[in-house]
């Protein structure tokens, strides 16, 4: 019978040309098997990117579309190397994960079981004084009995790792790992069979625990490091509500949902889509894409994402997007990303970490023949050799980095900042320069009225009203401004001026103030404030102008103000009127501005400043800004500019406040702190360490010891990624 693996809805498109998969991978534990598994598969044709990320064991595989690969062939291709692999569904890893800590801990349990009683076992033959040969021998059986069924058990993570590796001829981590036990236990035994004075049972038996102590540590750590992509992916909604009929609904899967659809959001529930209110009234907490923490007014005309939560009444939403088409895939999207991007100092400890084996075993094969030219015996010139193959290992070395990006990561985000670029921490730690843009950039992206408490509420009212029949901008600021939520009737659009119809015997009009009548108005208007767009609205006789404009986003001076006390020079460039970009500097303090600029004109200023030798990052948003945005050396947008997909910027912001702006500063600076920190901590770990195995003042018990504590030392200290100074950031 023929079997076949149908894995394509696993299988991503990504812009048309590339198909990506994500798979998981049991068995890596540092940057030697990523960057095995890497080479490995990007060794295929037609494959564009392999990406490990080492946090949750997640493999991203991209190629190309016109090729003949199937998803089937990459996990062919990890079995060979000696991983076993499974498309990666987050539940399913989730449990498996779960899993994997339950069956450490009970090896851990065992190891410490049979360490304490041979331990036990042990004091008679170290303190035995008048112990006779016989008696000796029998503690030391009794060592074996305990020792070598309870090894066999909680080595499984070592051996199996080992014996993949080996199966698969090469060598990772745990392969001088059981080395080390085996040797060690194998020489305790063949001691007990000739009667010698000592055996290593109680070494051996203490090894695994404390090896297996550091794995949980690190596995538990890890779980921590992944929380954030967790409660993130707790937002999304596997089903919806959705309407068959005009008054008949089925709760289906969210793969099930089309734009276009009619949705039901009840009280409590989340919601599964990205779309707008077409009917009911209710409070929402959207705080992840607004940033707005307090629960939100939501009636018809509201925007909705998914991953929002109904507090109280029932809404119908009438769909945008669904399932990978949310903003909120597009940002678990993003994180993914930024967790699986390689830095420099990523890929700098990741080659470090490729030589890890042979030199390893080179040392460890040279120490021991030095010992016994030296003079030594072969028993205790191997006991060296197995501290050697220990005490090397680069767990501390390969985790340095990744820790750091993957706790400042999780930090920035919850600061509403997304990396889209993966050595951007790096490249935003060392901006001395930041050029924004000002519209939908330092201003909010929606438009206001900001004379509204001067508008007749009649007037006001029927204007919000006839603007509902307007897709104009500044219409749809009026329409939000009165509360809008039944159109006009009978509307006839005018184009370029306006619209217009007949309600209640009167003629009523919104557009441009000649379209109304109302060009006395709007220029005394214009004259208080010229950088205003103006609306006008016609009733009759009356006349009623709108100022509309975008206000400042609610901490922009507050941010600004920050930034230049942290040193960073902060430039203004914008192609509005000069009377508008003035006014925006003016209130936020940036004495260096420039307005009416064209994009060319922003990329000769950026090339400028950095042949000055600035480090530059640009915060825009819209298309009319990408070309500045690639010029800089770091860029930044807001979550309202373009599609992410579409953007060229380094880090996306979320939210209506400038403030992760400041946090993507102050966090890439701590960032990088620390990772330099971290490369310090393995690199001397190793220069210091090393030496003394060699020297044979260390003992596989020490060596284990130093190894796990290494490691959980760079774990540790990348969780310091996670805080700022005190008082610093303004979203504290």
């Amino acid at each position: 019978m023929l079997q076949t693996r149908d894995f394509s809805h696993y299988v991503k498109d990504v812009d048309g040309r590339i198909a990506h998969l994500d798979l998981a991978v049991e068995g890596v534990h540092c940057a030697s098997c990523m960057a095995k598994i890497e080479r490995g598969l990007q060794s295929i044709p037609d494959v564009t990117l392999a990406r490990v990320n080492l946090t949750d064991r997640r493999l991203a595989v991209e190629w190309n579309k016109g090729s003949t690969l199937e998803p089937g062939q990459f996990i062919d291709r990890l079995a060979e190397l000696g991983y076993k692999a499974y498309p990666y569904e987050p539940v399913r890893a989730e449990v498996e994960e779960a899993e994997r800590t339950k069956f450490l801990l009970r090896c851990l349990g065992v190891a410490v079981f049979a360490t304490m009683n041979v331990m036990m076992l042990s004091v008679p033959v170290w303190y035995g004084g008048d112990l006779s040969p016989e008696a000796r021998d029998f503690f030391h059986w009794l060592s074996a009995l305990v020792a070598l069924p309870c090894a066999a058990y909680a080595g499984q993570p070592f051996f199996q790792s080992a014996f993949r590796a080996l199966k698969a001829k090469s060598v990772n981590m745990d392969v001088p790992i059981t080395i080390g036990i085996t040797l060690a236990l194998g020489m305790s035994l063949v001691e007990t069979i000739n009667h010698a004075e000592h055996a290593y049972f109680d070494a051996a038996v203490m090894l695994i625990a404390f090896l297996l102590a550091g794995r949980f540590l690190d596995q538990k750590m890890r779980q921590k490091t992944r929380a954030v992509a967790g409660n993130l992916a707790a937002l999304k909604a596997e089903t919806a509500t959705k309407f068959v009929g005009p008054d008949e609904i089925s709760e289906v899967p969210i793969a099930a949902v089309r734009a276009g659809d009619i949705v039901l959001l009840r009280p409590g529930e989340r919601c599964a889509v990205d779309g707008t209110v077409i009917e009911g009234r209710s409070e929402i907490d959207q705080s992840l894409i607004t940033g707005e923490t307090l629960h939100v007014p939501a009636e018809r005309g509201t925007q909705v994402y998914a991953g929002t939560l109904n507090i109280s009444g029932t809404l119908r939403v009438r769909v945008a997007a669904a399932a990978e088409g949310t903003l909120l895939s597009e940002i678990t999207r993003l994180l993914d990303h930024a967790l699986q991007a390689r830095s420099r100092y990523v890929r700098l400890a990741d080659r470090a970490s490729q030589l890890y084996a042979p030199v390893v075993h080179a040392t460890a094969l040279l120490t021991i023949i030095g010992w016994v030219l030296a003079g030594a015996g072969w028993h205790d010139s191997i006991v060296i050799g197995i501290a050697v193959l220990i005490i090397t290992c680069p767990c501390a070395l390969g985790l340095a980095i990744p820790a750091v990006q993957t706790v400042a990561s999780g930090a920035m985000f919850r600061a509403g900042v997304l990396l889209n670029a993966g050595d951007a921490i790096e490249r935003a730690a060392s901006v001395d320069t930041i050029v924004f843009d000002k519209t939908g950039t330092l201003t909010l992206p929606e438009l206001d009225v900001v004379n509204a408490a001067g508008i007749p509420p009649d007037a006001f009212d029927l204007a919000g009203r006839l603007a509902l029949a307007s897709h104009h901008p500044v219409a749809a600021a009026v329409a939000r401004a009165a509360h809008a939520k039944s159109p006009l009737p009978n509307v006839v659009e005018e184009p370029g001026r306006g619209v217009r119809t007949t309600f209640g015997g009167e003629e009523l009009r919104l557009g441009s103030p000649a379209f109304c009548g109302a060009d006395a108005e709007a220029n005394q208007i214009l004259s208080e404030d010229p950088e205003v767009s103006v609306v006008a609205f016609s009733r009759g006789q009356q006349r009623v102008v709108f100022a509309v404009r975008q206000l400042l986003r609610p901490d922009a001076a507050k941010t600004i103000d920050a930034l230049i006390n942290r040193g960073i020079a902060v430039e203004l460039l914008s192609g509005d009127r000069e009377p508008a970009v003035r006014h925006a500097a003016d209130a936020l303090g940036v004495s260096a501005w420039r307005a009416g600029v064209k994009p060319a004109e922003k990329i000769a200023h950026i090339e400028a400043l950095k042949k000055q030798g600035r480090t530059v990052m640009m915060v825009g948003d819209g298309m009319n800004d990408a070309p500045s945005l690639a010029a800089a050396h770091v860029s930044m947008s807001p979550i309202s500019a373009t599609h992410l997909s579409q953007a060229t910027a380094d880090l996306v912001f979320l939210g209506k406040e400038l403030a992760p702006v400041l946090a993507a500063v102050d966090y890439s600076r701590k960032a990088m702190a620390v990772m330099r920190e971290n490369l310090g901590l393995a690199i001397g770990y190793n220069v210091l360490a090393v030496p003394i195995a060699i020297a044979g003042y260390a003992t596989p018990l020490i060596a284990a010891l130093a190894m796990s504590g290494s490691s959980l030392l760079v774990m540790l200290n990348a969780m310091r990624a996670r805080r700022v100074r005190r008082g610093a950031a303004a979203w504290k």
